[in-house]
């Protein structure tokens, strides 16, 4: 699966978003093995953090002029948020960029081979555990469907992603399905 993800994804051309009025961002999509199935690797955020509290995501954050590419970046919050080595991780693509409804950020989305078992050590200011989750279980159309949900004062058609009591949405979500629409084509 990985090869033909790698071909199908090296011949896209990927969006981006330009709007100088939102902060720019970027995540890693962390993709293993287990069991003889492929797993993502979420974190559910913690109360603590400024935006986007106990929401379910990917590791990431803001670009920092320091980091030089959103890929840096993406490797960089992954490191401070569950200690994930950047040496660690074979970058397979970038998606396309997604924009965040409330809190105005743009995010440009880096998938990520990592190796399992690994010894993650989380960040607990920002990170409050982290959800593995097999793509199999996430391709199963009874996970996911749309919803509605009102974003200051608007109402916003989005898609949502249960597994257990995790439900993922928002921004995460809609990179999700792009990342999910991208396999299940394979």
């Amino acid at each position: 699966m990985i090869e033909e993800l790698r071909r199908t994804l090296a011949e896209r051309r990927v969006l981006h978003i330009a709007d100088s009025g939102r902060k720019i961002s970027s995540v890693l999509i962390p993709v293993f093995q287990k069991d003889g199935q492929y797993h993502i690797l979420f974190i559910q955020r913690t109360e603590r953090v400024k935006d986007h509290k106990s929401q379910i995501s990917f590791p990431g954050g803001a670009y920092e002029e320091a980091d030089g590419t959103l890929l840096n970046t993406a490797l960089r919050e992954a490191r401070e948020e569950i200690g994930l080595n950047p040496d660690d991780v074979e970058i397979l693509a970038e998606l396309d960029d997604t924009a965040t409804m409330g809190t105005r950020y743009i995010i440009s989305p880096f998938i990520g081979l990592i190796p399992y078992p690994y010894q993650f050590n989380l960040d607990k200011w920002e990170t409050e555990e982290l959800i593995e989750i097999p793509i199999p279980v996430l391709l199963d159309k009874d996970k996911g469907g749309e919803n509605t949900v009102t974003v200051d004062g608007n109402k916003i058609n989005t898609y949502i992603y249960r597994y257990g009591n995790k439900v993922i949405w928002g921004a995460t979500a809609r990179i999700l399905k792009q990342f999910l629409g991208i396999i299940g084509s394979l």
